[in-house]
């Protein structure tokens, strides 16, 4: 699937800043995708009275360079209000992926230091996973088009590579360090020789198709 480039503005903010929400948190999510280790959520409020220049190489984490990222995840730690949340392989499992990444989202809402005034959510909207109370906006590709959300996700990107990069010194064989949990010509031959280790996602296709095979 190919990425929807642009350049995140910030039109939504603004917008809601004009109406008196003056805490705006983006809500972003890294890990989907992958066959291993938990999702992560992250959420940022950026502080229109403190506007800097550099937000504007804010972008969606999947368009930034390794170094570029963590460069701009170190100053939004810094400088910008944060929550970083999880939902484990456990949770995956257990309840879906979409449900657990709600899960993470709310948890990263939780964790901001201060209450929010208004959601901008990438895509997933969290009031139907039961997250009633807080006004939201769902933006469909949000990472590519607001920076509040480009910033969540340069924080929920950067947050959990520091966990896989954890788990790699845990479980060296599966190249989480680089992979970070994705499906990978390596990771695969990984799986298939070590069998899956305990953070792996039994629910997601090549390790439930695995331990089908195994008979587990």
């Amino acid at each position: 699937m190919a990425l929807f480039r642009a350049t995140p503005t910030l039109s939504e903010e603004v917008r809601a800043w004009r109406a008196g929400l003056r805490h705006v948190a983006g809500i972003d999510e890294a890990g989907r995708g992958p066959m291993a280790g938990p999702v992560v959520a992250a959420a940022v409020v950026l502080d229109p009275q403190w506007a800097a220049e550099w937000w504007s190489e804010l972008r969606d984490s999947k368009q930034l360079t390794n170094g570029r990222r963590t460069a701009l995840a170190e100053r939004l730690r810094a400088e910008a209000a944060y929550g970083v949340g999880t939902a484990g392989h456990d949770e995956i499992d257990a309840d879906g992926l979409i449900e657990a990444t709600r899960r993470a989202m709310w948890r990263a809402v939780d964790a901001l230091p201060r209450e929010p005034d208004l959601l901008l959510i990438d895509a997933l909207s969290l009031t139907k996973g039961g997250y009633n109370g807080r006004r939201e906006r769902s933006i469909v590709h949000g990472d590519a088009l607001c920076v509040s959300i480009a910033a969540a996700s340069v924080v929920a990107k950067d947050a959990r590579d520091r966990l896989m990069d954890g788990y790699d010194t845990e479980y060296p064989e599966y190249g989480f360090g680089h992979n970070r949990g994705y499906c990978t010509a390596d990771h695969l031959a990984a799986l298939a020789e070590h069998g899956p280790c305990p953070i792996h996602r039994r629910s997601f296709a090549p390790v439930r198709d695995f331990l089908e095979q195994a008979g587990q």
